[in-house]
């Protein structure tokens, strides 16, 4: 099959109707990934703006994230796809906000820590009365222990030499949630975090890192885990 679908949301281009019930599921699922791109970009201005509020985001924001994956974990649809670039450039799609987010993989609010978040100039009045701590509100034991823990199963993961992405992925998710509710601060090595989230969300699910590549994500996240536990000292 070598047509090349137009996703139906691209107004003011011809669209050619699929010859098959199979070219037809790919036509439908390059014109839901062409609107997810664009909702998601609407939705990081939105949110930059401070015209939606934090939940909202998150919840939509994920939500799409999960639905742009779900449609490219299909080998036909990757194939016509090809990658995010081409798309963009094919379809002369001018989306920054929602390119970076999609390179990212997870919502802003669970890349960074609340506090870190543009929302800080909305909460500076209230916490003006409340002292400043280097950690999250409401911190406990159990937080503290669950990130530990997260960064432990990782290790051991590559030390079992599981080093796929669908196996990888979840757990440094699991990582930068856990910490971000224990401190507000941006610890040294914090960004690495960020960074192999990154590298692992441009794989395939199955497709695995190499051993080099697990060495150096095996000395960068033991870099990061000393940094966390430098700030509850």
């Amino acid at each position: 099959m070598s047509m090349r679908v137009l996703p139906a949301a691209h107004i003011g281009q011809e669209v050619k109707l699929a010859d098959n019930a199979a070219e037809r599921d790919l036509h439908e699922s390059l014109a839901e990934i062409y609107s997810i791109i664009i909702t998601l970009d609407a939705l990081e201005k939105a949110y930059m703006r401070d015209s939606i509020r934090e939940s909202e985001y998150t919840e939509t924001c994920d939500r799409l994230l999960r639905q742009y994956k779900r449609n490219l974990a299909d080998d036909t649809v990757a194939a016509a796809f090809s990658d995010l670039e081409s798309f963009k450039l094919e379809w002369d799609l001018e989306v920054p906000k929602a390119t970076e987010r999609l390179r990212i993989g997870l919502p802003a609010t669970v890349e960074t820590a609340p506090s870190n978040s543009h929302h800080r100039a909305n909460l500076s009045t209230a916490s003006a009365s409340t002292p400043s701590s280097n950690t999250a509100p409401h911190v406990n034991a159990t937080h503290i222990v669950s990130a530990s823990e997260n960064f432990i199963t990782l290790f051991d993961a590559i030390r079992m030499n599981m080093l796929s992405k669908d196996t990888l992925h979840p757990i440094l998710v699991e990582i930068i949630q856990a910490v971000n509710k224990v401190t507000d601060r941006d610890f040294e090595n914090k960004g690495k975090i960020v960074q192999w989230l990154i590298t692992l969300n441009q794989m395939r699910a199955a497709e695995e890192l190499t051993p080099e590549m697990a060495r150096e994500l095996q000395f960068d996240l033991n870099a990061a885990y000393d940094g966390f536990k430098g700030t509850l000292e």
